[in-house]
């Protein structure tokens, strides 16, 4: 199977079947026309290449998992991104994000984050199976090392959503579970601790990365696991795994797996402009992502997102939580009353990366400037269609390619890659992980860089250009700036949700008011008055984990154990 049809499996139509059957044919037992037989994967090496490759998408268990393309690992891209579960944004039409805000979260009511479990365990299945069917089919011992490899870090990915959102997991091993098992095995329900999870994944990204190609190329096409990612995803791992939350591995150790993924000498920084990194996957920064083509388009991002006044949906609206935490461009803080902040021009020589991620009042965007102003603003409650107005005062811009249309996009936009890993997140990682093992000035035993130089690699960007740290800071200090450019660099990337529950800072984070702002139009400029976008927000100690879905309990008989403070 060449290179162009395994992409149209993959990213296209998702021809094979993401569940398989074995089918009789009798009288009363017809083959389904939509699924490909176990007979065939299991004979075929071309049909298997393509079930293999299909591992790196998934069904929609819920609605608006996917517009126009079946979900991948993350929720990137879809209507409520993960970023409106966190101190990024609020969702503009709820779509059962609200009461993840409110900490409503229950094990029969997980909104929006409800499908992870059981996805991921389906896609283990999914794995299991392939690789079953692997070591008996008749393939050139070379290729089939690099499947494995594949299979190895697709399920590694997939437990590694399991860890992150629920702590200790089931290790299923290369068990290929079914309905007709004794539900009475206790290793079926028996939960890992956090440590035997991450070391088990890690083992399996560890044999991953071993077999699997440096480089995507005409046999290896883009989209699909390479060392480089398999060796990120290790990095993230042990990053999360050293962390307070975690506390099931050392900073030395996620230090070294980032710097692996440095050594590489594969990846940079893209220089071509910040908001441009995530319009294509033309760039050197780009460890793994997903891509997606003019017949497999995801959601359109432009309207789901944009201004009403554009004729856009709102979507995810920046909260001004968000907003405040940007810097100056002198590298200030707002609240250093030397950093020459002024609140009647609010926006104003503010961290280069803000105006390249928040559309604000006053704001070049398309053929206008954004108005959120009242009255008459016409991205304000004053303007058209505004059941999609604001509820913050911003509107997102990141990802928004403003070639693509916003009104009437269908198959005319939603081709942007969505970013796994790139190149930055893996130099924050070695400069969270030094910092805490060596601190903010020292090159540990086999690296190249120390804490501080991996942040200002990220901060030096070209159109960024913010100021280098200085040499002498405190390791608190690397420590607050560490968790500054995660913050302004990564938003809406899907890490805030997880940084702050590692760092064990949620508890403050998702407990303030989610900000917004008025913007009130006079003769003489604008006012700005603070206002709350979401009443009710808060989190819970037991909100550090999401719960178990109680239909996952109760088909295990109630041998599975629930989380601390759900329950059961």
């Amino acid at each position: 199977m060449n290179t162009k049809s395994i992409h149209k499996i993959l990213f296209g139509l998702s021809l094979i079947a993401l569940s398989v059957v074995g089918c009789k044919k009798d009288f009363l037992n017809v083959e389904p026309t939509d699924r490909i037989s176990t007979t065939t994967i299991e004979s075929d090496t071309s049909v298997l290449e393509a079930y293999v490759t299909n591992r790196y998408i998934a069904t929609r268990l819920q609605d608006k998992e996917g517009d126009g393309s079946a979900p991948g690992f993350g929720r990137g891209f879809e209507y409520s991104m993960w970023s409106s579960y966190t101190d990024e944004s609020v969702y503009n039409n709820d779509d059962f994000t609200w009461l993840i805000q409110r900490g409503q979260l229950a094990p029969e009511n997980l909104g929006s984050a409800g499908v992870y479990w059981g996805r991921s365990y389906k896609s283990i299945r999914e794995c299991n199976y392939a690789l079953g069917v692997l070591a008996k089919i008749a393939m050139s011992p070379s290729h089939k090392k690099q499947l494995i490899a594949e299979l190895k870090f697709v399920r590694a990915f997939r437990y590694q959503d399991l860890i992150r959102n629920y702590g200790g997991v089931v290790l299923m091993g290369d068990k290929v579970t079914s309905l007709t098992d004794n539900l009475q095995d206790p290793a079926l329900f028996q939960r890992a601790t956090i440590k035997e999870s991450i070391d088990y994944t890690v083992t399996q990204l560890n044999e991953a990365a071993a077999d699997l190609p440096l480089d995507n190329s005409s046999s290896w096409m883009p989209g699909r696991a390479t060392k480089g990612a398999a060796l990120a995803l290790k990095s993230r791992l042990l990053l999360y795994a050293a962390s307070p939350l975690y506390n099931a591995g050392t900073w030395e150790a996620a230090a070294t797996a980032a710097q692996a993924v440095i050594a590489l000498n594969k990846y940079s920084i893209f220089n071509g402009g910040y908001e441009n990194l995530f319009l294509n996957d033309q760039n050197n920064e780009i460890i793994f992502a997903r891509l997606f083509t003019k017949n497999a388009n995801h959601t359109h991002l432009e309207i789901a997102n944009g201004p009403n006044g554009y004729g856009g949906w709102g979507g995810n609206l920046p909260m001004q939580n968000l907003v405040d935490d940007y810097e100056m461009t002198n590298g200030k803080p707002i609240t250093d009353p030397t950093s020459g902040y002024d609140a009647n021009n609010p926006y104003k020589d503010r961290d280069p990366r803000f105006a390249a991620t928040i559309l604000y009042n006053g704001a070049a965007y398309r053929e206008r400037n954004v108005e959120t102003f009242i009255p008459g603003g016409k991205d304000s409650k004053d303007g058209i269609d505004n059941w999609n107005t604001t509820k913050t005062g911003y509107y997102l811009k990141k990802f928004m390619n403003n070639a693509y249309p916003l009104q009437n996009p269908w198959g005319n936009a939603g081709f942007q890659p969505w970013i796994y890993f790139r190149y930055a997140e893996i130099l924050l990682n070695y400069a969270e992980a030094a910092n805490e093992a060596y601190g903010p000035d020292a090159v540990p035993a086999g690296a190249t860089m120390t804490a501080r130089q991996a942040i200002n690699m990220v901060r030096a960007r070209s159109g960024v250009n913010m100021p280098a740290l200085a040499v002498g800071l405190t390791q608190s200090q690397m420590r607050d700036a560490v968790r500054y450019e995660r913050r302004v660099e990564l938003a809406f990337e899907e890490h805030r949700f997880y940084d702050v529950r590692r760092w064990k800072i949620a508890d403050v984070t998702e407990n303030k008011p989610a900000g917004g702002m008025i913007i009130t139009k006079t003769a003489s400029g604008f006012t700005y008055t603070p206002k709350v976008a979401l009443d009710g927000r808060k989190f819970e100690t037991k909100h550090y984990w999401l719960p178990i879905p109680r239909a996952e309990i109760l088909a295990s008989g109630g041998k599975l154990d629930q989380n601390f403070g759900y329950n059961k």
